[in-house]
């Protein structure tokens, strides 16, 4: 069984001899932030497969940020740049959930809490979070339960 971090290394090597640029220095960056993590702290350890994943779902948000400012500024080539990055980075991430499956789940949560108004929002958060886990960025649950608890 490979890891998260072996199958990284494996397809940066296979990047490498396909001459593949934009993916190669993608998974390099990913690997460097991965090693910086494990060294990070009082002693040098292994990172296990989650806290891996945790480290890529990071560096997808800083490529999708990224984009966003760039677009924003008007630099289309930079931003265009980011977000093949964050594709190549969206094969290691798990499945995304659709917006009908985040919307499913929040409007269980929101009757499951019996909450009302936008100061509920962190108490359906609470609910929510576990049974989303890794499979939607915490904005689109944010965004998903505001417009739940102001229908």
């Amino acid at each position: 069984m490979t890891t998260l971090k072996q199958q990284l290394q494996e397809d940066l090597t296979a990047a490498i001899r396909a001459r593949d640029e934009l993916r190669s220095s993608t998974i390099r960056l990913t690997l460097s932030a991965v090693t910086a993590e494990e060294v990070s702290g009082k002693s040098k350890r292994e990172l296990s497969d989650s806290e891996v994943l945790k480290v890529v779902v990071r560096e997808a948000k800083k490529r999708r940020e990224a984009a966003e400012a760039f677009e924003q500024a008007g630099r289309t080539e930079s931003a265009a740049r980011e977000r093949a990055e964050g594709e190549v980075l969206a094969q290691y991430l798990p499945q995304q959930l659709s917006d009908e499956e985040l919307t499913a789940i929040v409007a269980a949560a929101v009757a499951e809490s019996g909450a009302t108004g936008p100061q509920a929002m962190g108490a359906v958060m609470k609910l929510v979070r576990p049974k989303v886990g890794d499979r939607a960025e915490g904005g689109r649950v944010a965004a998903a339960i505001k417009a739940a608890l102001a229908g």
